[in-house]
């Protein structure tokens, strides 16, 4: 089987390339299910109900997400309501929504989706290690097949994370920082990896955001707002080659695809 994974889609110009390019890419690569980062897809932070559903629309069947999650209050009751959109794992109890789910292709083969969260720089939650093994326990139970979001700062934390899950599930992709990395492979135990994944979204930017404003912000040290950049849009994803049975990877391809003019988002 083969699934795509996405990194973090920002803003509308994120969710214009998603619109246009996810089918497109089911089409050309056969593929059984797309996973995407949705944390800053709603005007560059956070995510609602309506921007979940043009995702889903566009060709997608799980949203993972990170730390921004929280940061419009809508998300709270989508994260309650649908099993589609996971929040990290490793949250504490009582925290809306759950941190992985359990989907199913159309040609009926289940797939565990799994997301946990850093620490490193970062809030500090409970054990990102051993909360996925404790989750992992249970969605072995279901199915071979699973995918788990790594949503980090470090690098180190991401490889470690990669190393750490090697054998145990079918695909650890690294998000959150927004700048692809040249990693990507198949672990000696059958786990493909990448360390971060990259964004989905305006290239000519600071990780998305204006330069202007993000340079200004540097240079006087002082908190100010930064919009969603327009321009140069991409989108950044991972084909991995899943068997079945075994839940081992066999093969990975980085994909990129741009998007002509500027959106601006609203």
């Amino acid at each position: 089987m083969k699934i795509l994974v996405v990194g973090d889609i920002v803003g509308r110009p994120g969710r214009a390339i998603m619109d246009r390019e996810i089918i497109r890419l089911r089409d050309e690569y056969k593929l059984d299910l797309v996973i995407a980062n949705c944390e800053n897809a709603a005007a560059g932070a956070g995510i609602t109900r309506s921007v979940a559903d043009e995702l889903f629309r566009a060709g997608v069947d799980v949203l993972t997400s990170g730390n921004h999650v929280w940061k419009l209050k809508e998300a709270y009751e989508l994260l309650k309501l649908d099993p589609r959109v996971i929040r990290p794992a490793n949250y504490p109890n009582g925290a809306p929504g759950s941190g992985s789910t359990v989907v199913e292709t159309l040609g009926g083969q289940k797939v565990g989706v799994l997301n946990v969260m850093g620490r490193v720089f970062m809030e500090p939650l409970d054990c990102p290690f051993r909360t996925a093994e404790r989750e992992l326990e249970r969605l072995r139970l279901v199915t071979p097949v699973i995918v788990v979001d790594m949503h980090a700062e470090a690098t180190s934390e991401k490889v470690a994370m990669g190393w750490f899950l090697d054998g145990k599930v079918s695909v650890v992709f690294g998000t959150h920082t927004h700048i692809p990395t040249a990693d990507e492979r198949v672990l000696p135990k059958g786990t493909a990896f990448i360390t971060d994944i990259g964004m989905t979204g305006p290239y000519d930017s600071v990780i998305g955001r204006r330069v202007d404003q993000i340079l200004q912000r540097f240079l006087s040290n002082l908190p100010m707002r930064s919009e969603v950049a327009d321009g140069n849009i991409q989108l950044h994803g991972l084909i991995i080659e899943v068997h079945p049975t075994t839940g081992k990877a066999s093969s990975v391809q980085r994909i990129k695809r741009t998007l002509d003019g500027t959106v601006r988002d609203q």
